[in-house]
């Protein structure tokens, strides 16, 4: 079977993490957790502010593999994710995809996965596993 992607092809997105994105993600998901909507609260917790919620980034992995590469017609079969660190209202992240297997017998593709901060800081990383067409 020939593949139109490659072992070490990759794609990015970078976003800037908004008061908006939060509360929009809190609201659509349920997570109502303190930590992300209640300044007062959150300024007790140990990150010291409000934090993002983690699955926000992951659906920013999501983004780029359904829209960048391997693009529209991407199907999630898997996914790990490792929380490193807190993504903070205004962080700026970059989201990037990496091919690193190719399955022969069929359309199914293994790419590391990973978030990181304007400052380089890798704040969720992982793999995923795709049917793409």
């Amino acid at each position: 079977m020939e593949h139109r992607l490659h072992i070490g092809q990759h794609a990015s997105m970078r976003k800037t993490i908004t008061e908006a994105d939060v509360v929009l993600f809190a609201s659509v998901s349920g997570d109502q957790n303190p930590v992300h909507i209640d300044d007062i609260a959150a300024q007790d917790s140990r990150f010291g502010r409000r934090i993002a919620h983690g699955m926000l980034a992951a659906g920013l992995i999501s983004a780029v593999l359904g829209m960048r590469l391997p693009g529209p017609g991407t199907i999630y079969l898997k996914q790990s994710l490792n929380f490193r660190k807190p993504i903070y209202i205004n962080d700026t992240i970059t989201t990037t995809v990496e091919v690193t297997e190719l399955r022969e017998d069929k359309p199914i593709a293994t790419l590391a996965t990973r978030v990181v901060n304007q400052n380089g800081e890798t704040v969720v990383d992982g793999e995923s596993l795709v049917f793409y067409e």
